[in-house]
């Protein structure tokens, strides 16, 4: 068996995350302690009880959702012995899940990640004044044929590819009017549907030049060491290693496509047959299926998934 360890990104918050972690495992409250340490904030109080509102502002979903891969992973390493650089050939995160990941392989502290993703979240958020920026889902058309659309769609604006996540499901983010346009011209191409997303900002296209130029900045004063597995990273579709190119490729992956498909496909050709997406939700693991055919997935955030993890491991 040969296991990557994947990570999610926005979206995949939810209320209660993470609790059931905290409650049963002294490992996984210590990495939520910590997060609200760095952030000099009670996040994990906005986590547990919410308001869902606030939860989902993008400044406090992106540590939020680390918080919970990292305390998963700290869980699994105290209960399961999980040891990434024996357990696993690959790491990767989807969009700020890419954080996760590197935290998780020891590229970055989490107190480190926290405050990235703090400024991240706040830097895509101020990016482009609200409005002006929209994000759509075009379902049913391979990338190809996504990009040609957005390519139509920009007239002079920006429509960019966004998220390249398998299963003909490809996001397009740019300017509002540029992003409806896609979205009508998705339909005349025969896509199944294509929806415009509800986001605070269009991410991962030209239009967050401005947080990619302030990630940069911030990223220049953090350490980053290399990982203890390599990462496959959103904007390579393979792996790194080296601190100086991870510190680029997460200062793409701001304006760049998340080329998930790729990436999964990447790992799957250099013999990976077992994925585990670590912390809230299952949308990854859903993707997988629609990427790598023959490989299983699972999703590991609840003790009972690290019960069965754990199992597995021993048998």
């Amino acid at each position: 068996m040969t296991r990557a360890f994947i990570f999610p990104g926005q979206g995949s918050q939810s209320v209660g995350m993470g609790k059931a972690l905290a409650d049963a495992f002294p490992q996984a409250k210590a990495v939520f302690d910590e997060v609200d340490d760095a952030l000099s904030q009670k996040l994990s109080t906005i986590m547990w009880e919410g308001p869902a509102e606030d939860l989902t502002l993008t400044a406090n979903t992106q540590p939020a959702l680390m918080a919970v891969s990292l305390a998963a992973i700290r869980v699994l390493e105290a209960e399961a012995g999980l040891d990434l650089k024996k357990h696993a050939a690959y790491v990767a995160g989807h969009s700020l899940g890419e954080y996760s990941a590197l935290a998780a392989a020891g590229s970055l502290s989490i107190g480190d990640t926290a405050r990235l993703l703090r400024i991240r979240g706040n830097a895509m958020q101020s990016a482009v004044p609200v409005g002006q920026g929209a994000m759509a889902a075009l379902l049913g058309l391979e990338f190809d044929a996504a990009l040609e659309v957005a390519r139509e769609a920009a007239q002079g604006e920006v429509c960019d590819a966004a998220n390249d996540n398998g299963g003909a499901q490809v996001v397009v983010s740019g300017h509002k009017s540029a992003v409806e346009r896609a979205v009508v011209i998705a339909q005349e191409k025969g896509a199944k549907r294509a929806v415009m997303l509800s986001v605070s900002a269009p991410f991962h296209c030209a239009l967050m030049a401005p947080a990619a130029d302030a990630m940069r900045e911030a990223l220049a004063k953090v350490t980053v060491n290399a990982p203890v597995v390599p990462v496959v990273a959103n904007v390579e579709a393979a792996a790194i290693t080296d601190p100086a190119a991870i510190r680029d490729a997460l200062v793409r992956q701001v304006t760049g496509t998340v080329r998930w498909r790729e990436c999964v496909a990447y790992m799957a050709s250099q013999g990976v047959d077992s994925f585990y997406e670590v912390g809230s939700g299952k949308v990854l693991t859903g993707l997988v299926k629609r990427i790598a055919a023959g490989a299983s997935s699972a999703a590991i955030g609840t003790p009972e998934d690290v019960a069965a993890f754990k199992a597995s491991l021993q048998g």
